[in-house]
């Protein structure tokens, strides 16, 4: 290892995390999900968070809304911005391994959450929630992975609180 890269290792302390503001600061979270065939699909959508559950409205006629309603593997991110991050390579982010639901409409969950999705998002969502091929879908964290720097990644728990700092020793050079 030459000087630059162990003054490099030596820098790279994990940040302190900020989990919670990184998901107030995304309006948008990407989507993982797998067909009953193991095929993955990516997808994104706009959320709400209430209390420990991320609410989606989706149309059947994307791929992942059925997956997401048959209940198969899900995964979401959060990341920040590429026009606001200093280091490509260590954009903050948060992936969640998920269970689902889908809330049934014009229950007493439907309407709050839309109408929080519409406070959120705009009037679109009025038009989108009238529409019969969208569903609302809650996104139940399990567990996850924080990530804000190099060498600053960190295990997190369902209620996206931290749990332990992911690795005790900096990347090694070949």
């Amino acid at each position: 290892m030459n000087h630059t890269q162990e003054e490099a290792q030596r820098q790279a302390k994990p940040l302190a995390p900020k989990v919670k503001e990184l998901v107030e600061r995304t309006k948008s979270i990407i989507l993982a999900t797998v067909d009953a065939e193991g095929t993955p699909n990516s997808s994104y959508a706009p959320f709400v968070q209430v209390e420990n559950t991320f609410y989606i409205l989706v149309s059947f006629m994307a791929k992942h809304t059925k997956n997401l309603a048959d209940g198969r593997k899900t995964s979401m991110m959060f990341i920040e911005d590429e026009s606001a991050t200093k280091q490509i390579y260590a954009r903050e982010r948060l992936t969640i391994e998920a269970s689902t639901s889908q809330v049934e409409r014009d229950s007493e969950t439907w309407n709050t959450v839309v109408g929080q999705l519409k406070e959120t998002h705009g009037k679109v969502v009025d038009v989108i929630s009238e529409m019969k091929d969208f569903i609302l879908i809650g996104l139940h964290p399990v567990k996850g992975a924080y990530v804000n720097g190099f060498g600053s990644a960190y295990f997190v728990d369902e209620n996206l609180e931290i749990m332990e700092h992911r690795n005790d020793q900096n990347h090694q050079a070949k």
